[in-house]
């Protein structure tokens, strides 16, 4: 994924998800200790719902 991309997505967690800065901050901490999509520490750690993931796996498809 491209900085900007990164970024975008980001930015989609917070305001279309309400997924807070901190908590994606945790992902981003798991994800060092434990490489894999971060949607899926996302979901793991249960930050985000199905549902919820369902709509970032559209937005990642889109974008």
């Amino acid at each position: 994924m491209t900085p900007a991309k990164h970024s975008r997505f980001l930015q989609f967690l917070q305001d279309e998800l309400a997924i807070s800065p901190s908590q994606i901050a945790i992902a981003l901490r798991h994800l060092e200790q434990d490489p894999g999509p971060l949607p899926m520490i996302l979901w793991q750690y249960g930050l985000v719902t199905l549902e919820q993931l369902d709509r970032i796996y559209d937005w990642l498809e889109t974008a």
